[in-house]
């Protein structure tokens, strides 16, 4: 019997074009956000790089930028010489290195510095933000949501009401809309981040890295490098356990020893919103006034803006631009 390896499974490729499809999307809403407002968050154009340190990852990742090419996306296999001349602070770690694929139009930001800049452009065009509030139930009225239970920061609870609902509350998604017949398979998968300022500019990244063999993205966010990777399996848990915070810096430090200041980290942790095939839900649910923007896993940054437009389309009865498999009554109950 032929085992199909994972690139190689027509269920995984059908996923891998969905995934695909949403993410080019997104790339494409964000680029024109950002001509249309002038925002900004440490954006970086300069595409990303992912390296190999093992033969077996790397001949994966051969047929993999294979068939993201076939999906348009033009990842290139590179040779060591190339990747070192696409990012020359890999340099340091020629020996260690077999091989690296390379897609020069991706681009990589801050999420954070994004998301906060995003709400103050919003809230100059009206839109209202409620923080501090947490939500306690969805409330249906047939085959409608009648409001939303919330509680406000001096602990009153209010009900919300609206026209239309969308549930983008990541890892705490199904927490909500179990209660109402709607089993979203989504499970919190945390993921640690590790945030180093840099110490010898000739010796740190420019270009967004990801590290295959550990399981690591390294990002330079201006003065800043960004070391984030994991999945740890620990319920909703979001204590930091210091072992992998640890080991993001030590894979770090053993590929770029003079790029960061190694001894002063800042760690964060939190849960990715994972489903089983890495496909997001978005789209309808039962209820018509109810709509799900949630489960993008650890690719919420990179379809965050796509998601958003094409939800907006949905929810204003326009058809969305992308080819993506919408849900239109939720996941099977």
């Amino acid at each position: 019997v032929r085992m199909e390896s994972p690139i190689d499974g027509i269920v995984t490729r059908r996923n891998i074009q969905q995934i695909v499809a949403l993410s080019l999307y997104s790339r494409a809403t964000l680029q024109q956000l950002r001509a249309e407002t002038g925002i900004h968050y440490d954006e970086l154009a300069r595409g990303i790089l992912h390296y190999y340190t093992e033969e077996r990852e790397f001949e994966q990742a051969v047929k993999a930028a294979s068939l993201m090419r076939k999906y348009g996306l033009d990842r290139e296999v590179e040779s060591i010489d190339e990747a070192i001349r696409i990012e020359p602070a890999l340099a340091s770690a020629r020996a260690k290195i077999v091989g690296a694929t390379y897609t020069a139009s991706d681009e990589s930001g801050d999420a954070y510095l994004f998301t906060s800049n995003l709400a103050r452009l919003a809230a100059t065009k009206g839109v209202v933000f409620r923080f501090g509030h947490q939500v306690r139930a969805i409330r249906p009225a047939g085959v409608r949501v009648g409001d939303v239970r919330v509680t406000n920061p001096q602990g009153v609870d209010e009900a919300i009401d609206a026209d239309a609902y969308v549930v983008a509350l990541g890892s705490y998604s199904p927490l909500l809309t179990r209660p109402i017949g709607i089993n979203l398979p989504i499970y919190p998968a945390k993921g640690y981040s590790a945030t180093v300022d840099v110490a010898q500019e000739s010796h740190a990244p420019q270009v967004s890295l990801t590290d295959d063999e550990a399981k690591i993205v390294i990002t330079r966010l201006g003065s800043r490098l960004r070391i984030a990777g994991t999945a740890e399996l620990t319920g909703y848990s979001t204590e930091l356990n210091m072992v992998r915070c640890e080991a993001l810096i030590r894979r770090a430090r053993e590929m770029f020893p003079q790029a960061g200041v190694w001894d002063r980290p800042l760690y964060w942790t939190g849960l990715r919103p994972s489903t089983p095939s890495n496909v997001p839900l978005i789209g309808r649910t039962r209820y018509c006034n109810l709509f799900l923007n949630t489960g993008h896993g650890t690719l919420g940054w990179t379809m965050g803006a796509g998601s958003g437009k094409a939800l907006a389309d949905i929810i204003s009865e326009r058809r969305p631009e992308v080819d993506f498999q919408f849900t239109e009554d939720g996941p099977a109950q």
